[in-house]
C-alpha cells in the first residue's frame, strides 16, 4: 500500500495500451500484513480507468463493484474498460481487471453530467470529536491487536485516520454496537483535479469498512486466525469534496452472517453528506 500522496498519485497514472485498455505500471509495495493487492487500491485504479473514456463534463456519481479474486503483488494489473452507453447527461462504463489472463475485478460506473436540482443532505452525527481530539487509528489498532502501531501506519501512510469513536471499549468484543467512526484524509495535498479526490476517497472507503462488522465480537481483525477480504462494494459520490481535507466517515454493520460481514458507510464534508459506501465481505475465522 501506498506510504505516501506521492506514491499514490503514480498508482494512478495508467499507462495506455489501446483506446479502451490500461496497465497498472505504478509501484505496488507488498504490505506486510496484507497478503493481496489491497482493494482500495484497484477501486481507486478501475475508477481511474473509466474516466480515461469519458468526456471531461462527466462525473462518476455512482459504482458497484466485485472482488473475484485476490490481485497478486508484483504482477501487472490490466484493465479494460467497456463503454456500455453513452447518453445525454449520463455514460456507463464497465471495468474488467485481470492478472495474467485471468479476471480478479469487475465494476460498473456511472457518470454524469453536472446540472441543477432539488438538494438535501443527512447532517453529520452530533458529539463527535475534533480530529485534532481523536487518537490516531493506528495507535488504536496497536492498542488493541498484535501488531504496533507504527506497523500500522506504514501500512496506510497515504491516509491520515484518526479514531472518533469511544475509546473505552478497544477490547475486541467489548463494544455491543457494530459502528466505528474515523477521521480521515489525504496526508498531504492532493492535485486539483476531481477525479483524483474521488478516486482517495475510493480507496479510502475500503480501508475500515470490513472492520466494523467484526466490533462487537472477541476477534482481532485481521489478525492470525481470521481469513478477511472484500467480496463486493458499492459508492456514491453526491458532491465534490476535496480528500486532502478532514472527512468524516461513519460505519455501522447491521449484520454479520455465515462468515460475511455487512457494512454501510457515509463520509461528511462539513455538514454535508459527500459521499456512501456499502460493503459485504468475508471474515472467516480460521481454526
Amino acid at each position: 500500500m501506498p506510504g505516501s500522496v506521492a506514491e499514490f498519485i503514480t498508482l494512478l497514472d495508467l499507462e495506455q495500451l489501446s483506446t479502451d485498455e490500461f496497465l497498472a505500471v505504478g509501484a505496488d509495495p507488498q504490505s506486510g500484513m496484507l497478503q493481496r493487492v489491497f482493494g482500495g487500491q484497484v477501486l481507486a485504479q478501475a475508477l481511474t480507468a473509466g474516466y480515461r473514456t469519458v468526456a471531461p463534463d462527466r462525473v462518476a456519481h455512482s459504482l458497484g463493484a466485485y472482488f473475484l479474486r485476490a490481485g497478486l503483488f508484483g504482477v501487472p494489473i490490466t484493465y479494460q474498460v467497456e463503454r456500455t452507453r453513452d447518453g445525454g447527461s449520463f455514460s456507463t462504463r464497465r471495468v474488467q481487471a485481470s492478472q495474467q489472463g485471468k479476471p480478479i475485478f469487475s465494476m460498473v460506473a456511472s457518470f454524469h453530467v453536472d446540472e441543477q436540482g432539488l438538494d438535501h443532505s443527512d447532517v453529520m452525527p452530533e458529539d463527535v470529536p475534533a480530529p485534532e481530539q481523536c487518537p490516531p487509528l493506528s495507535e488504536v489498532l496497536g492498542a488493541r491487536g498484535g501488531r504496533a502501531a507504527e506497523a500500522w501506519q506504514s501500512e496506510w501512510g497515504v491516509i491520515e485516520t484518526r479514531f472518533a469513536s469511544d475509546t473505552s471499549g478497544l477490547e475486541p468484543g467489548t463494544s455491543r454496537d457494530a459502528e466505528m467512526k474515523v477521521w480521515i484524509r489525504a496526508s498531504s495535498p492532493l492535485p486539483e483535479a476531481g477525479w483524483v479526490h474521488q478516486a482517495m476517497l475510493a480507496y479510502a472507503s475500503d480501508l475500515t469498512l470490513l472492520a466494523v462488522s467484526t466490533v462487537p465480537h472477541p476477534v482481532e481483525f485481521a489478525g492470525p486466525k481470521m481469513q478477511v477480504a472484500s467480496v463486493n462494494h458499492s459508492m456514491w459520490f453526491h458532491r465534490p469534496v476535496r480528500a486532502d481535507e478532514w472527512l468524516l466517515y461513519d460505519q455501522v454493520s447491521p449484520s454479520a452472517s455465515s462468515g460475511l460481514g455487512f457494512s454501510f458507510g457515509r463520509m461528511f464534508a462539513g455538514n454535508r453528506l459527500a459521499a456512501s459506501c456499502a460493503q459485504e465481505g468475508l471474515i472467516r475465522l480460521l481454526r
